[in-house]
């Protein structure tokens, strides 16, 4: 799609958030929920529009406004031409940001509040779900167990299916040729048994819904901590536990000094970068102040120096059934060595059983199978092959 003036595209976002605001009562009530001043401009200053939120109505004026609290900038017009043509591509954003060629300048509340109202124009009238019998919708979730259907009548769920694929109507699966065989996935998901459970999760008496707090701790007295586990828990607000942990914070740092907190953090990284540990935790703790806890190579790590080692590329950390090595091992492969491995029963997550059905693949091809493990694992059980039970301790002599 040809870019348009930048004064064109920005005069068409006025356009869009008034009829976004008419033709959606939920969009109108967003407009209400702020009053500010937001202009859109280039970092010259020759090209910008403004754009006033009152009382859940928009006024807008071509040129940049001197008391705008936000302001979202881009080096020059062309950049404003690429990112503001519909449809918006939400990646050319982050990497314009990163590049400096986009700012936003504002207070962050704000900041977020203007740009997540620019990106609704997109999604506010969007529908989802498909009708089934006896008034319940069908949705997709991509769960970190596999992808499921989940079926919703009267805003609960009902149950929780694998996706079942519809010949008449859904694409065709893809195959993998090798060795002469060609190798199809069924027409189904796998679903690890934790996303299935995902319901009982969801409406468990346990899930915490709200913050508690302890009913015999005083955070300015008497903390009783002899009582953790034993003295029950009352609910309190969300702004009484924000004020606590904030208080708390204030006091080690007082009491005990910077280096007393501790900042801890899991290993994966692969999620993306917004509001994960990489972005908003470091700079959070960096601010305060604190103890860093250097995490041990304890996941794709082993992965990574692994593949390098075994396969002589890192591509996708070295994750073999999932992802792209497997047509390269179902061609060339003559033997795979299970080394203290057990995938049958510690898989189940991002892929969930993808990688069972291709390791059967690899059998019925006729690739050997060892199994080094002092018992022999479910994997082992499942796939056949020769089994080493080395003595717990001493795999690395072996190796």
């Amino acid at each position: 799609m040809m870019s348009a003036p930048l004064p064109m595209l920005l005069w068409g976002v006025a356009i869009a958030l008034r009829y976004s605001s008419v033709r959606h009562p939920s969009f109108r009530g967003r407009l209400s929920e702020k009053e500010l001043i937001a202009q859109i401009k280039t970092r010259d200053g020759t090209t910008g529009r403004w754009y006033q939120f009152r009382n859940g109505r928009l006024k807008s004026r071509a040129g940049v406004h001197r008391e705008a609290e936000i302001s979202l900038t881009f080096k020059s017009a062309e950049v404003g031409e690429k990112l503001l043509t519909p449809p918006l591509d939400h990646q050319q954003f982050v990497n314009a940001a990163k590049a400096f060629t986009v700012v936003i300048e504002g207070p962050e509340e704000l900041s977020l509040w203007f740009m997540e109202t620019l990106r609704m124009i997109q999604t506010v009238g969007w529908r989802y779900g498909m009708p089934g019998v006896d008034g319940e919708m069908r949705y997709v979730n991509n769960t970190n167990g596999g992808p499921v259907f989940v079926y919703v009548k009267n805003e609960r769920i009902v149950r929780i299916t694998p996706i079942e694929f519809d010949d008449a109507e859904d694409a065709p699966s893809w195959s993998v040729t090798a060795r002469g065989q060609t190798f199809t996935p069924p027409r189904r998901t796998t679903v690890a048994p934790h996303a299935l459970a995902s319901k009982s999760v969801v409406y468990s008496k346990d899930r915490l819904l709200h913050p508690l707090k302890r009913v015999d701790f005083d955070p300015n007295g008497n903390r009783n901590c002899a009582n953790r586990g034993k003295s029950g828990y009352e609910r309190i607000s969300w702004d009484e536990a924000l004020d606590i942990v904030a208080t708390e914070i204030k006091r080690v740092r007082r009491e005990h000094g910077k280096g007393a907190i501790l900042s801890s953090h899991s290993s994966h990284h692969t999620w993306g970068n917004v509001g994960y540990y990489i972005s908003s935790n470091f700079r959070f703790m960096n601010t305060i102040g604190h103890t860093k806890m250097v995490i041990n190579p304890d996941s794709w790590e082993g992965w990574y120096w692994g593949a390098m080692h075994h396969y002589g590329n890192s591509m996708r950390n070295g994750a073999f059934e999932p992802y792209g090595q497997m047509r390269d091992c179902l061609e060339n492969c003559e033997m795979i060595v299970f080394w203290s491995s057990d995938p049958e029963s510690s898989s189940g997550s991002y892929a969930a059983f993808e990688g069972t059905v291709r390791r059967q693949w690899a059998r019925q091809l006729g690739i050997k199978m060892v199994h080094i493990d002092p018992y022999l694992n479910h994997t082992g059980a499942f796939l056949g092959g020769k089994w080493i039970p080395v003595l717990p301790g001493t795999s690395p002599a072996l190796a």
